[in-house]
């Protein structure tokens, strides 16, 4: 079985590429991160009150090395999405194994952040089905999930597509919060 802490996998198809976020992408996701359009789809669940609204390319430099950082230590993979036509970062996607208490252990949680011009059916179908598959083996999860706030319709269809439907559950956060419109995708 591939670690992902070990060797972190590259997932392409004819329009994205998924590689690991490397601090070179800082002024492309910059522009993801900055764009207040998209930062309403981001989830920032658990977070510690971070909403991913950064405005200076310091402040996503230091972003890129906390990500590393947790990569470092085995907290979760994040992946910068290029489009393949131009080579550019148009968003990230997190993924790790959550370990809790609740409906969502042993679950794939799922971040996906996108420029706002990117947030589009087809383009987030794209995008989650290179990593849908393989993440229940890569992070030995029997279930994937992601959230997906109710203005979201475009991600809604995306992620319906690909099978994922509304949990019923909510996740239950480190100091008890209870965070809801989560879609979850089963093995």
């Amino acid at each position: 079985m591939i670690n992902p802490y070990e060797v972190c996998p590259v997932y392409e198809n004819e329009k994205y590429l998924l590689r690991q976020t490397d601090t070179s992408d800082a002024s492309d996701l910059l522009c993801v991160y900055s764009d207040e359009k998209a930062v309403p789809f981001f989830n920032s669940d658990n977070c510690n009150g971070d909403d991913f609204h950064y405005t200076t390319l310091e402040r996503m430099q230091h972003a890129i090395e906390y990500w590393q950082w947790e990569y470092g230590r085995k907290g979760f993979v994040r992946w910068s999405v290029l489009a393949k036509y131009n080579q550019h970062a148009i968003g990230t996607i997190e993924l790790f194994n959550r370990q809790s208490g609740d409906f969502f252990n042993n679950c794939g949680l799922l971040r996906l952040d996108l420029r706002s011009d990117y947030e589009h059916e087809d383009s987030i179908f794209n995008i989650l089905s290179l990593i849908s598959p393989p993440a229940f083996e890569l992070f030995n999860c029997r279930i994937l999930a992601t959230k997906i706030p109710s203005f979201a319709c475009e991600r809604k269809s995306a992620a319906e597509r690909l099978g994922f439907t509304p949990s019923e559950n909510n996740l239950i956060g480190h100091n008890g919060e209870s965070y809801s419109d989560y879609y979850i995708l089963k093995k």
